[in-house]
């Protein structure tokens, strides 16, 4: 016994001297943010509720100044995307509903504009991480429901097994994060003046990102004619 508790004291030695020797890196560490769910646009249904939390979060925060019962006009990007012209629509019809004038003239008192910035990344993305349902099965672990005919290291292992089940399931659902993020800003404006500015991050499919990129057609070309 007392050369098992000698040996074991010169492990934990040697680990800590180990220890001791890295807490020094060259270079910061890699580390990952807390979780956090991020949604993902996939449907014209999408972009009408993306609409409406626009419009909610935007005519909250407007109701705050004085220009809060003005009329405004919303513009359309330079270059509209098969995106901006849908949203522009959507955006006005939640402004009416809501009780705003939105009116056409270039001078009205407020400006409402918005603009998508389409944002590529090209390291892989990870399909599913342990989110919401193994965490809360984790600290609970359903012995309730499977405790009552069944050992308690049995029922953490199979409520765990459900969650993770249930995780996946959900990450499956959405098709999981992309390479693609769509970055939305809705900026509302008097003047020369910032009233208002909401930024908000979205998934889209890689292969829906040409509806939020203007489509250039090709370039034209230039002919000389020579008379023989």
């Amino acid at each position: 016994m007392i050369r098992f508790k000698t040996a074991y004291a010169a492990l934990a030695g040697v680990l800590l001297v180990g220890l001791g020797g890295c807490t020094h890196a060259p270079i910061p560490v890699a580390e990952n943010f807390p979780y956090t769910a991020q949604k993902k646009v996939r449907s014209a249904g999408h972009w009408d509720a993306v609409a409406g939390h626009v419009v909610s979060t935007t005519l909250t925060r407007l109701s705050q100044t004085p220009a809060s019962g003005a009329a405004m006009q919303v513009g359309l990007p330079a270059s509209p995307t098969a995106f901006d012209r849908a949203f522009r629509e959507l955006l006005i019809t939640r402004l009416v509903n809501e009780g705003k004038t939105v009116v056409e003239r270039d001078d009205a008192p407020i400006k409402v504009s918005y603009q998508a910035q389409v944002v590529r990344h090209n390291s892989d993305r990870p399909h599913f991480i342990p989110g919401l349902f193994t965490a809360i099965t984790s600290g609970v672990y359903v012995a309730h429901y499977l405790g009552v005919h069944a050992h308690p290291d049995a029922a953490m292992v199979g409520g765990l097994g459900y969650a993770a089940l249930a995780d996946v399931a959900r990450s499956q659902y959405t098709g999981g994060p992309t390479h693609t993020e769509v970055v939305l800003t809705t900026t509302i404006m008097q003047g020369d003046r910032y009233l208002v500015r909401n930024t908000d991050v979205y998934y889209v499919e890689d292969s829906d990102a040409t509806l939020f990129q203007v489509v250039r057609g090709p370039a034209s070309r230039e002919f000389k004619v020579v008379s023989p």
